[in-house]
């Protein structure tokens, strides 16, 4: 059997991209544009907080999930030689430098977690470069790799890691 790669999904970017401006006008909403600021189990001003987070993290992910549209290379490769996240690095790393890996998730999504050895080896570019503090802290790793919006599904991923990682002895 050959590596995993998984490519852009065209159609599950367009949705990303539909949902986009839903998650703008939402947050419009929560901070008072159409009316009233909603009330329900907090206090507006948290609703307020959080329309003002959401409306340019909104239009923010609008943004990539455009550039993901546009671009139909290989965004992952698990393989014998390692794993290679397009979106973090052209490196593939190396099965020996990944010394752990979890699954984190939150409601129905589920991300695959890379904990290295060393992680200044695989610095992170872009957007996922940028939210690797953050990521780091949520998850507790050092690469999270979603999905979502590719061809092929994290149980499939799931699958190659299990085939092609080694089995190391403790």
């Amino acid at each position: 059997m050959g590596d995993f790669v998984a490519y852009p999904s065209k159609w599950r970017i367009v949705l990303l991209v539909i949902a986009s401006p839903v998650g703008v006008v939402g947050s419009l909403w929560m901070v008072g544009l159409f009316g009233p600021i909603p009330s329900g189990h907090y206090p507006p001003e948290v609703y307020f907080v959080a329309g003002c987070v959401g409306i340019p993290f909104s239009g923010f992910c609008g943004l990539v999930c455009i550039k993901r549209f546009l671009d139909s290379g290989e965004q992952l490769r698990i393989g014998q030689g390692g794993v290679r996240v397009r979106a973090w690095s052209d490196q593939t790393i190396p099965w020996v430098e990944i010394i752990n890996l979890t699954i984190w998730s939150y409601e129905r999504q589920r991300m695959i977690v890379l904990h290295l050895r060393d992680p200044s080896l695989y610095p992170g570019r872009g957007t996922l470069g940028m939210m690797a503090r953050a990521n780091r802290a949520l998850t507790g790793g050092d690469i999270c790799i979603s999905l979502t919006g590719s061809d092929r599904s994290f149980d499939e991923a799931m699958a190659a890691i299990n085939q092609f990682k080694p089995q190391y002895r403790r």
